[in-house]
């Protein structure tokens, strides 16, 4: 006997069946829908989730919470779907803005766009907007998970403006360092002969981040052909288990987006620089116990370095901007320098044009020639 349909969701057909599954304190009826693969499929989650609804496997669906049922999820599924850097980003998130915040004890049933827009212009008052943007993004996608077990219809992060974005934007620009090429000479003389001078060139020449360059092996070099490729990077996290137990732990994982896994193009001073390195070891930068040396042991020394040499001080990472930066004020075309950097969307890259306050006039002057 053919299997009967009634909908399609996503382009698949599904059987669909709603039922009542309780109701609230004025008498209206609570109902969930339920999806199968045909109409006795349907019938068979129906069945199972009210049977987990009387054992008290699952909470009474009238009485379930935000803070609730959102850290079920987290340790329950997200815990095994995402890198540890991820996942421990979702789980400090969800501790200081769901837990014990406004939304905790909302009802998921009955949950309103209003309230979290409500949420975040209150919170807009004393955060950024990258930081509202982070909870947003979390809280999407817990929803996202809801709708598709029937809790709740549609997504209420959906028609959310996030605060503060202007104020973001123009505060990035201003913060993004680097150095200039008078600084770039001073610091080469300073790291001459430390043990992290190669490390610093090859930052200055490609852009990598500090956890690409720490990851970085011998493997993914080829100096033949004068490039490299980054598939790894190194992070400090904590790692959680089920029971929500963490430990610090140093791991090797996938850089942060799929852009960022790339090949980097070498100058071909760098391909000297590190032609004349030793090959036995298995990463490029690593101590004497044939580990990548640490961040820790990494940032003491810059600090120390820049100090004892009077360079005005800057973070590891303005390296990675002065890359961006000295590619651009050379007449880099844009999307190169996107590609080289690994950024997901452009409009990052476009950022650095902001600290080249020359390079509009520079591009008009251009047609000096032609008038």
């Amino acid at each position: 006997m053919a299997k009967k349909y009634n909908c399609v969701r996503n382009g698949k057909q599904y059987y669909k069946i709603t039922k009542t599954i309780g109701h609230k304190a004025d008498g209206t009826a609570i109902k969930k829908v339920f999806y199968g693969d045909g109409e006795k499929d349907a019938n068979k989650k129906a069945e199972e989730y009210m049977n987990n609804v009387k054992n008290g496997l699952i909470a009474n669906y009238e009485e379930m919470q935000l803070s609730d049922l959102m850290y079920k999820w987290l340790f329950n599924i997200k815990l095994n779907e995402l890198k540890p850097s991820s996942f421990q980003s979702y789980e400090s998130t969800y501790r200081n803005y769901i837990k014990d915040s406004e939304l905790a004890k909302a009802k998921i049933y009955n949950i309103k766009s209003m309230q979290i827009q409500e949420y975040y212009n209150l919170i807009g008052k004393y955060k950024t907007y990258s930081q509202i943007k982070k909870l947003n993004k979390l809280l999407k996608s817990f929803f996202i998970y809801c709708v598709n077990e029937g809790y709740i219809i549609k997504n209420p992060c959906n028609n959310i403006t996030i605060p503060n974005e202007s104020t973001q934007k123009k505060k990035k620009e201003e913060t993004i360092e680097y150095f200039n090429e008078d600084e770039i000479k001073r610091l080469k003389i300073a790291f001459e002969g430390n043990k992290f001078e190669n490390l610093i060139l090859l930052a200055l020449g490609t852009g990598l981040r500090q956890g690409e360059l720490l990851a970085l092996k011998w493997e993914n070099i080829n100096l033949k052909d004068k490039y490299l490729e980054v598939k790894e990077s190194i992070k400090k996290v904590y790692v959680f288990d089920s029971d929500g137990n963490k430990k610090l732990a140093t791991i090797l994982q996938k850089p942060k987006t799929d852009n960022s896994i790339r090949k980097v193009d070498l100058p071909d001073k760098i391909v000297a620089m590190l032609s004349k390195m030793d090959h036995k070891t298995t990463f490029v930068f690593e101590d004497e116990n044939g580990l990548p040396y640490s961040v820790k042991t990494l940032f003491g020394n810059w600090k120390k370095i820049l100090k004892e040499n009077n360079i005005p001080y800057k973070k590891f990472h303005s390296l990675r901007h002065t890359y961006a930066t000295m590619l651009l004020s050379k007449g880099v075309d844009l999307k190169t320098v996107q590609d080289l950097m690994g950024h997901s969307d452009i409009t990052i890259t476009q950022i650095y044009l902001h600290v080249l306050p020359k390079t509009k006039s520079d591009a008009v002057n251009r047609l000096n020639i032609l008038l």
